[in-house]
């Protein structure tokens, strides 16, 4: 398994093995009281800025064929192309910051239950195997939001076939999941996630070597406000 095997829509993840500091994965799902709504995926190497832009100077580092801008932009127009043509998935875009390499995509679904599989679909095409699955649903009748997340298990096992220095790259590295509502949100079923002041956000930060290792789950039941 390479490094960017390793998570959903990692757009810039063919540098991640240039990385020596964290990194960010960002997932946004803003939904409507009528099932409709909006997802926007970031991926965020900010703080590694300057050592990617020395690094795409070079052809090669430690053995892996860095990649061009254009290569990158590729990546990221073959994952928004696959969008446009899912069911229920309208209004595609998506953003490439090169000056602080931060990648975004967002879209506009039907259904909730429209982005499910959207990700391991998408790293198929690239045959990279999906390191867990996620599936979402929205009851409109009991006003229910849930995720559920199950980590593969072969996941764990083929990181730790990583040499160090490129396990060491995940260190600090975090996922954080919001989730967005038009009603105000009365529980969550998972202990790590965080209610907005508003009452009408989730927000549930995790580090992915937990993730990774198995010591946290991101799977949750929000409850809205009927």
């Amino acid at each position: 398994m390479r490094l960017r095997h390793f998570y959903n829509f990692l757009f810039f993840a063919i540098l991640i093995p240039f990385l020596s500091s964290c990194f960010e994965v960002i997932e946004e799902i803003s939904m409507k009281n009528d099932g409709t709504g909006d997802v926007v995926l970031t991926i965020n190497l900010s703080q590694s800025k300057t050592k990617i832009a020395s690094v795409m100077l070079l052809d090669s580092v430690q053995g892996y064929k860095v990649p061009s801008k254009q290569k990158i932009q590729q990546e990221l127009n073959e994952a928004v192309a696959y969008l446009r043509k899912s069911e229920g998935i309208t209004n595609v875009k998506s953003t490439a910051d090169f000056n602080n390499f931060i990648a975004t995509i967002s879209f506009t679904f039907k259904d909730v239950s429209n982005i499910n599989n959207i990700t391991k679909n998408i790293l198929a095409q690239q045959k990279i195997k999906a390191t867990n699955t996620s599936s979402y649903t929205y009851n409109k009748a009991t006003k229910t939001f849930s995720r559920k997340y199950q980590a593969i298990s072969t996941a764990k096992t083929e990181f730790n076939k990583l040499k160090a220095k490129d396990k060491a790259v995940f260190n600090g590295a975090t996922y954080t999941s919001i989730y967005r509502f038009e009603s105000p949100v009365t529980s969550t079923t998972n202990p790590a996630s965080n209610i907005s002041k508003s009452k009408k956000a989730v927000m549930l930060k995790s580090n992915i070597m937990d993730l990774i290792n198995g010591k946290i789950n991101v799977s949750n039941s929000i409850q809205l406000s009927k």
